[in-house]
């Protein structure tokens, strides 16, 4: 039998699933209070929540209190208006939590991996003249204007200058290139 939708909204949120904290899902509980839809359709129960067992029936007793029900596209076993729906939302709810820990687990791991074989993390460091930064600093140039001369965000330069030490990503003096090669945009001393 194929169900016939009236779709009311879409509610989708780009973040993980690992928190509630996440603007659409708390519209969604919003628009559920003031009953503008019967049936929440979720694709799979992981795309609706990843934080565990306790928290994902807390989101379904609202629904159902709400007089919403709660259905998965992907797994018909998870939904409110079945006679096992329940459980099998628990075990979801559970698999979906420890997957969220694996993936956690790994990535950390990756990461300690990488850091232990001398590799960068993250964001690339900012590439600019520090030595410059702390000379116009001295001058009495702002913050702001400092950053727009070197093509660097304010915060940068600030915390590069109050850290005072010419760390990794500084020029090497008289060449306007820095150890990786890459240009600085200014010319050789």
């Amino acid at each position: 039998m194929r169900q016939r939708w009236d779709v009311v909204g879409v509610y989708e949120d780009h973040l993980s699933g690992k928190t509630g904290d996440r603007e659409a899902f708390r519209r969604l509980f919003d628009d559920a209070s003031k009953r503008r839809f019967d049936v929440v359709l979720v694709w799979a129960l992981d795309r609706f929540t990843r934080e565990g067992v306790f928290e994902t029936f807390d989101y379904i007793r609202k629904l159902t209190g709400y007089g919403v029900q709660f259905e998965s596209y992907t797994e018909a076993h998870f939904r409110t208006t079945g006679p096992a729906g329940e459980l099998m939302l628990a075990i979801a709810a559970w698999i979906a939590k420890q997957e969220r820990v694996r993936i956690s687990e790994r990535t950390r791991a990756g990461v300690e991996r990488a850091r232990r074989q001398g590799k960068h993390c993250g964001r690339p460091r900012a590439m600019f003249r520090r030595d410059v930064a702390r000379e116009l600093r001295a001058e009495g140039w702002s913050w702001g204007k400092i950053a727009a001369q070197l093509g660097v965000p304010a915060s940068t330069v600030r915390d590069a200058c109050r850290a005072g030490s010419a760390d990794l990503a500084e020029s090497v003096p008289g060449t306007g290139e820095n150890p990786h090669g890459n240009r600085t945009g200014y010319p050789a001393a």
